[in-house]
């Protein structure tokens, strides 16, 4: 595995992107693939073009036919990946129903784990199993299922303000590509750095004020990516790492995700219905920019991928460290907006 080609690749996913992006705005407006600001859930003000991640897409599946070989695994990955990039344009000008879209991605998703990208075993303390791992068995078909599909939609969801969820991807899949190096991964470290280099060629664009949105098109391209990446990845070996790794690299999404489905559970409301209580939205409805609730967000993501690198990089992790920065974080996430409306509160008296 030659380190300049994995550069080289990701300055092409980079270049690719970031010409190619003015264009695809431009065709956004033409087709209709615009966001028009109704309710009180959007941050931004005027009507702005969606389908930016038509351009994320392009700059990777090119770097990814130049300098990597596609086997039969990664064909699976990549027929996935188109059905979900059609989906998502179709949403970002039709407005798809939530139904049918989670309908397509259990197709999508089926794809990778039908070419053999499973979660067939995680590895475990020997406290949990004297092998040292656990076999899935038959279970892996639909855990991976439902964690691809999982992660696709956690991304998807983080896609409320400015740059963000493009952001925490690319922390993520740059992450990912510093621990594919670190194990010795060269497939897992071509994908990523040409998945990391679409998002950087793209944000140019999307910060703070956003010249266009990435859309569904990209939120869903990139949290696919981002599951499958893990699983063919990570979740193969490397002791209790294996489990903790992915979760810590994807925690923003999936602890987000899954306060909003507590959240509407207990109100009564249908889990795939909207609501403004996700962290950026309580970020800036206790007072802050948007551009000061991504950065916070993105330190907050960036604690947690150097966590996953640390305990991939030492080889030495208990259980319990890893149990106990998956709860401090989770009390933050809960504990953090209220304790900042609390102090504006006192501020303002």
């Amino acid at each position: 595995m030659k380190s300049s080609n994995i550069l080289f690749c990701f300055i092409l996913a980079y270049i690719l992107t970031f010409v190619t992006t003015p264009m695809v705005k431009s065709l956004a407006f033409k087709i209709g693939a615009v966001d028009v600001p109704r309710d009180n859930r959007r941050m931004h003000k005027r009507p702005t073009a969606r389908l930016g991640g038509l351009a994320i897409f392009f700059g990777f599946i090119v770097s990814m036919f130049v300098f990597f070989n596609i086997d039969k695994t990664m064909l699976g990955v990549l027929a996935g990946c188109i059905i979900i990039v059609v989906l998502g344009v179709f949403d970002d000008i039709y407005a798809l129903g939530a139904k049918f879209k989670f309908a397509v991605q259990l197709i999508a998703a089926l794809c990778p784990v039908l070419a053999g990208v499973r979660i067939d075993f995680v590895k475990v303390p020997e406290f949990i199993s004297s092998y040292g791992y656990i076999g899935l068995g038959w279970f892996a078909f639909p855990l991976t299922v439902i964690w691809i599909v999982g992660i696709t939609n956690a991304v998807n969801l983080l896609d409320g303000l400015d740059g963000l969820a493009c952001g925490v991807s690319s922390i993520s899949a740059l992450t990912l590509l510093c621990i594919a190096l670190i194990v010795g991964e060269p497939d897992v470290a071509f994908v990523t750095a040409a998945l990391a280099g679409a998002c950087f060629g793209f944000l140019p664009y999307n910060f703070n004020p956003a010249k266009l949105f990435m859309g569904d098109t990209g939120a869903l391209f990139l949290g696919y990516m981002l599951a499958a990446i893990s699983v063919q990845g990570l979740f193969k070996g490397y002791a209790v790492i294996s489990i903790a790794a992915p979760i810590l690299i994807l925690g923003l999404p999936i602890f987000d995700t899954s306060a909003a489905i507590l959240r509407r559970l207990k109100k009564g409301q249908p889990i795939m219905s909207p609501d403004r209580g996700h962290l950026h939205h309580r970020l800036v409805d206790a007072g802050f920019s948007q551009k000061q609730a991504v950065t916070i967000i993105y330190l907050l993501c960036l604690l947690l991928c150097i966590t996953a690198v640390a305990l991939i990089a030492t080889g030495a992790v208990s259980f319990s460290v890893f149990v106990i920065v998956i709860a401090a974080f989770i009390v933050f996430l809960y504990a953090a907006p209220k304790l900042i409306e609390c102090l504006s509160d006192k501020d303002e008296k």
